[in-house]
């Protein structure tokens, strides 16, 4: 066996990474007895009211981003990002993008931060990162002894191996560390010059050292895969208070009268000379906020009409909050999908045929977008907006951009540098060569969640039939990947038109580091991810923008214990 000359020195490199590692005394290295959960359909992937940004609304917008037929070179390295956690939310009604964690992500100004603190950590707090590595000493020497061994050094060793970690539950800090920790840390350092003479041996405590390591390393890496399966379990459920509130509103709308439930303004519904939005969603919280941030905001909230999407079962109660809760000025109407006779008839339901029961993927309301002219062909444009978005600016210069001849107007999502970057081959399979002789694998792709449609040229195009086309085809071949974000991609490319990123801030849903002065500035902020803001999984500092919208005096609210 190989000789170490120097342990002292071979010890300490060895536990120096170690200092984060608990192992209990006495017990032999075994493999750890975490319990994993697991589920195959889970992934693990105010300012002004205005907005202004260089140009008039009624100005030709001079972006030439998306042209040259989608093959505009851009320069990219490897993306470097590992796919965590689907965007995800109360019961999937949306476009799935992904959440991901990569180093990309990280900016330079938190890089800076971040290592400034893990220095001021290191000269802080050295002696508490002392005592840790002496309790790992202690216990790798602990586990040399034969089983059961009653030793009085092996005594000695628990004994303060107690001591210490009282020590470390007590205090985090140098600061912190009293007289007696002090002198503890001292006893135990002359426990363990003890140990290192009854075991001299430096190959055996290094190979243990490793093995430690190597066990806690696997520790870490199952409590990370149980830590995003629980986080995507949290995102996949509906809270019970929004359960309650469903039930309460739909009992009050089968009370009233056929003639009671109408709602108000309907013969504004097809006036191609106001703006119209529309939302797909089964959530009446979340589709209350859309709602009233988007009135809130505009300079001419008469000319707003909002279509509300959702499903039979959901209808009843989105109809009775909204009577109940008129939005002002403007006029909105809520529809049921089932009503849509034409769907189950005129087309092939592509969405039952995804290969997995997440909903997310399977949403028929996530999938409805790509009907906008069909759903609504009285109207020559509309605005789809993702049912967790907040509106914080006057939307009306969406409606005079210069789309040039598209049919699609997005924000792109080509900055490297921030974690909403998305390229066409990070969900679309360029190995196939029906994908490769059509696509250009580093074409700059874009996001749903705010998308202004010109519904005439969408028409023209014939796009709906497109869209068909390559939903079957990734039914037959693995060309497609992540829901209805890839199928938009290849379904309006060619057919995007980019707008300033301050129309559509991403991240919310997924990202902590979104600075503050882009949400400020914004238009529309995003919470695409699994952190919705009305579940307790959201990040805290941005559900203030959110729960702003609503009223939590509201009498519905209150049975539901409804509150943040």
């Amino acid at each position: 066996m190989e000789q170490v000359p120097d342990c002292s020195l071979q010890k300490w490199r060895d536990v120096e990474a170690l200092n984060s590692i608990g192992q209990e005394a006495g017990e032999g290295l075994k493999e750890p007895k975490s319990i994993v959960l697991e589920d195959k359909n889970f992934h693990p992937r105010e300012g002004n009211n205005s907005l202004d940004f260089g140009s008039k609304p009624n100005e030709v917008n001079n972006d030439t981003r998306f042209e040259n037929d989608g093959k505009k070179e851009h320069s990219f390295n490897a993306t470097g990002r590992q796919d965590n956690n689907v965007h995800g939310q109360s019961r999937g009604v949306r476009d799935v993008e992904i959440e991901t964690k990569h180093p990309l992500s990280n900016r330079s100004t938190v890089k800076h931060d971040n290592s400034v603190r893990t220095a001021k950590s290191r000269s802080i707090d050295y002696k508490v990162k002392e005592i840790i590595d002496q309790l790992i000493r202690a216990k790798a020497y602990l586990s040399f002894a034969p089983p059961g061994s009653n030793s009085h050094l092996m005594k000695e060793l628990r004994l303060r191996i107690k001591d210490l970690e009282h020590v470390v539950e007590e205090v985090t800090r140098d600061s912190e560390l009293t007289k007696s920790a002090l002198q503890k840390m001292k006893s135990m350092e002359s426990s363990l010059v003890k140990a290192g003479n009854a075991y001299p041996d430096c190959s055996a405590m290094s190979s243990k050292l490793r093995a430690m390591a190597e066990t806690a390393e696997e520790q870490v890496r199952m409590q990370k895969k149980q830590a995003t399966y629980l986080l995507n379990l949290a995102a996949s459920t509906t809270p019970k208070g929004f359960h309650c509130l469903s039930m309460q509103l739909t009992s009050e709308y089968f009370a009233l009268q056929p003639s009671e439930r109408l709602l108000p303004e309907q013969n504004k519904l097809h006036d191609t000379t106001l703006y119209h939005y529309a939302v797909f969603s089964d959530n009446v919280l979340a589709c209350a906020v859309v709602v009233n941030s988007t009135i809130s905001s505009a300079m001419e909230p008469e000319k707003i009409v909002f279509h509300l999407v959702t499903n039979s079962l959901n209808l009843p109660a989105m109809s009775m909050w909204f009577s109940l809760n008129p939005p002002g000025k403007a006029t909105i109407e809520v529809l049921s999908m089932e009503d849509f006779k034409w769907l189950s008839t005129e087309y092939d339901l592509g969405w039952t045929m995804q290969n997995t029961s997440d909903p997310r993927f399977t949403s028929e309301l996530n999938y409805l977008r790509f009907y906008l002219p069909n759903i609504f062909p009285s109207l020559d444009k509309v605005i789809l907006l993702d049912h967790d978005v907040v509106v914080q600016k006057d939307l009306s210069g969406l409606w005079h951009v210069d789309m040039k001849g598209k049919v699609n107007v997005a924000v792109e999502t080509c900055k490297e540098s921030e974690v909403s970057f998305l390229r066409m081959d990070t969900f679309i399979n360029f190995s196939d060569p029906l994908i490769a002789d059509k696509f250009d694998n580093k074409a700059c792709m874009w996001a749903f969640g705010m998308n202004v449609f010109d519904l005439r040229r969408w028409r023209e195009e014939n796009l709906t039939a497109l869209y068909h086309k390559y939903l079957r085809l990734s039914t037959e071949r693995p060309i497609l990947k992540g829901g209805s974000l890839p199928l938009g991609w290849v379904t309006f490319y060619n057919q995007t038109t980019a707008v300033e990123r301050q129309w559509h801030v991403l991240g919310l849903g997924h990202d902590s580091t979104v600075p503050q002065d882009d949400i400020e500035k914004a238009a529309v902020i995003h919470y695409n991810g699994v952190r919705k803001p009305w579940l307790d999984v959201g990040f805290g500092e941005y559900k203030e923008f959110w729960i702003k919208h609503i009223d939590f005096n509201n009498q519905y609210l209150e049975q539901c214990n409804i509150h943040w």
